[in-house]
């Protein structure tokens, strides 16, 4: 098991000891492997392939099940998800469990699904890549969550306050299929969650669920319209057609003005070099479901 000590509010080594507790001894060898840092999750979950495990499970929030996600998609090493995070959609998608207990449930009567991911150049994503005004949104919910602690609430807020900062659009080209789509906007965002597309009344969840990418590029240009968009979604009012144009596809290149772009991809960001070549890597991750699973959210089960 790979864990991220520094997902979600509760207290690591607890929930530690009821990870151990539940495992220990239901398998032929079981080891922890746990760090504070991010950027080291990817480098543990691919010395545990090398090491001959059979499963590594990943515990923390969509930052972290990403990251392990990136080290196992195209091997035949399976993944088990344990959310550990705030909103934990890649959880909520498979149907693994929405609480520790519950996943680890799922873990010792599971059935194994080949799933699709996205991939970004050479990054692997499980939920969303965006550029615009989202980067820009993590980047102060980092500072909030430093004064407030993490929430729902505090997360929500990120948003309001980094909206009422923000002034220029992006200017960007979207390739798919050979043809050239220009726009100005200040949001792009590339899904790969239906989960997560439903929870905000958003097109495009039928269109993953079928192995695309739904493409969702704000109307929007300015922080004032932007806002409303996000009030509406913040209170469950479909924004659809009203605030976004939709582009399904599996593969397509995005172009923006600048050569440098900050790229946010499941919760974290990272500064990237324009054009962003994406595609969706179809039944390229082996995870465990609950046994009685027979839904095709995500993949196809073997």
């Amino acid at each position: 098991m790979i864990g991220n000590r520094g997902s979600g509010k509760k207290d690591g080594s607890q929930q530690s000891r009821i990870i151990r507790d539940a495992l220990e001894g239901k398998v032929a060898e079981f080891a922890l492997r746990e760090t504070d840092r991010g950027d080291q999750l990817m480098s543990l979950a691919r010395q545990a392939v090398e090491d001959g495990f059979d499963i590594v499970v990943a515990y923390g929030g969509d930052g972290t099940q990403s990251a392990v996600a990136g080290a196992l998609a195209g091997t035949r090493t399976m993944m088990g998800v344990l959310p550990g995070g705030t909103f934990n959609y890649f959880a909520r998608d498979l149907g693994v469990g929405e609480t520790v207990e519950d996943a680890l449930e799922t873990l010792l009567d599971a059935r194994v699904k080949s799933v699709d991911v996205g991939q970004i150049e050479n990054l692997i994503f499980l939920n969303n890549v965006s550029l615009g005004a989202y980067p820009h949104i993590l980047k102060t919910r980092e500072g909030i969550y430093k004064r407030w602690g993490r929430s729902r609430v505090a997360a929500y807020w990120s948003v309001l306050v980094a909206l009422r900062r923000l002034r220029n659009p992006m200017q960007l080209t979207a390739k798919v299929d050979g043809q050239s789509r220009h726009f100005t906007t200040a949001l792009v965002f590339v899904a790969r969650s239906a989960y997560q597309l439903d929870a905000f009344g958003l097109d495009g969840a039928e269109a993953i669920r079928d192995g695309q990418f739904a493409v969702l590029i704000a109307k929007a240009r300015r922080p004032l319209p932007l806002l409303r968009s996000a009030f509406r979604l913040a209170f469950g009012f479909s924004a659809k057609d009203s605030d976004f144009d939709l582009i399904v596809t599996d593969n397509l290149v995005i172009e923006t003005g600048k050569r440098q772009q900050l790229v946010a991809h499941d919760g974290e960001k990272t500064r990237m070099v324009s054009p962003f070549h994406l595609r969706v890597r179809h039944g390229d991750l082996r995870v465990l479901v609950p046994a009685d699973d027979v839904s095709k959210t995500r993949g196809v089960a073997e």
